[in-house]
């Protein structure tokens, strides 16, 4: 009969392997995120050259609503990556859960 409760060296094994398998995705969920804030800087800047374009070319009235335009697609982008950047952290949590109750089960 296979005992049902692990040791606790077998337990502190197993919850080693499973902080470094996340350490890992982890790495590679960071390197998606710093991609995604490199193209969301380089989309804002961007967008700021063409609205300093649309100053120079159409005025101040035609630049104001640019602007307001451009404040409101930042939030949003900022707004989106944060909630991505939290879902992340939801699912790194239940990863972790999952795998240390898998563990205990076994």
């Amino acid at each position: 009969m296979k005992n049902t409760v692990p040791t606790n060296i077998e337990f502190l094994d197993a919850l080693s392997r499973t902080v470094h398998t996340l350490q890992q995705k982890l790495k590679k969920v960071t390197i998606v995120v710093a991609v995604v804030v490199v193209v969301v800087v380089v989309v804002v800047v961007v967008v700021v050259v063409v609205v300093v374009v649309v100053v120079v070319v159409v005025g101040v009235v035609a630049a104001a609503a640019v602007v307001v335009v451009v404040v409101v697609v930042v939030v949003v982008v900022v707004v989106v990556v944060e909630v991505a950047a939290a879902a992340v952290e939801v699912i790194v949590v239940v990863i972790v859960v999952v795998v240390v109750v898998v563990e205990v089960d076994l």
